[in-house]
Parts: C-alpha cells; sequence; structure tokens
C-alpha cells in the first residue's frame, strides 16, 4: 500500500424510519468508526448537514437495503428518498451502497460481543452504518490495489 495521505473523511448512514445510524472514515481512508445515532425526524437531514460541515466530509455513503434478489422494496425506495434530500442540501456527493443483511449483522455482532439488544438499540444503527462504510472503504482500496498492480 503506497502513498498513504491523509484526507477528509468519508460519512456512513445506516437509514432507517425510527433512527439514523452514522459513521466517520478515518483521514486515512482505511478504518470506520461509530459516529452517533441521529432520530429520523424532519430534522434529519439538517444533523446530516451539520456533521459534514463539522467534520469537513468529503463524501456521503448511504446504505441501501436492497431485497435479497437486488429488487428495491418500501425500504429501499425510503432511503433514496432520503439520499434525494440529502444531494439536494449537501455541499458534497452523496453516493450509495448495497447494505443488504448489515443490521442483522451488526445485531448479531452486539450479542455476541455480550450486548443486551434492548440496551444497544441506538448503537446497533451506528454499527450498521460503521459496516456499510468499512465495506465501501475496503472496496475502494481493493480498486486502489487492483489498478497499481503491473499489467
Amino acid at each position: 500500500m503506497t502513498g498513504l495521505r491523509a484526507t477528509n473523511p468519508i460519512l456512513g448512514i445506516d437509514f432507517g424510519r425510527a433512527r439514523i445510524g452514522t459513521a466517520i472514515s478515518d483521514e486515512l481512508l482505511l478504518l470506520a468508526h461509530p459516529l452517533e445515532t441521529i432520530p429520523a425526524n424532519e430534522r434529519a437531514a439538517a444533523r446530516v448537514t451539520e456533521i459534514v460541515r463539522e467534520r469537513k466530509v468529503d463524501h456521503v455513503v448511504v446504505g441501501i437495503p436492497l431485497q435479497m434478489k437486488g429488487a428495491i422494496g418500501a425500504a429501499a425506495t425510503e432511503t433514496l428518498q432520503f439520499v434525494e434530500k440529502l444531494r439536494a442540501t449537501l455541499p458534497c456527493a452523496v453516493v450509495t451502497w448495497d447494505e443488504r443483511l448489515t443490521t442483522v449483522a451488526a445485531n448479531r455482532a452486539l450479542r455476541e460481543a455480550g450486548k443486551k439488544t434492548r440496551a444497544t438499540r441506538g448503537y446497533v444503527d451506528q454499527v450498521a452504518a460503521q459496516m456499510i462504510l468499512q465495506g465501501y472503504l475496503d472496496r475502494r482500496q481493493e480498486s486502489a490495489a487492483a489498478e497499481e498492480m503491473p499489467r
């Protein structure tokens, strides 16, 4: 891995009807960290905008909960509506990322760590956002490494 340099972080979002989990990358764009849980209300997009400005975010990655066969269902439609709202208000790009089963995986990881589901209800959204963002960061690294390989 050559040429590591600090850059502005990337924000990851796990959109839900009740809560929105967020995660932030490190400045090397290698690791995602849970950030905060935002209530899914009329102020949600404004809070995301505040985070983007406060943290000087390069771009935002929003997980899209596609159905197992890849179709867009009701949850994905609601998420895409939120994405459009963000694109209209944010000063940076907003990209989408397939997030099938990340909330299930986040719940499982917290359970295996001995955390009670009820006590971690808001935190699970942050962990799901972290998983979405980490998957995105890993794919970026894989793509960059493939481009550096001699042909």
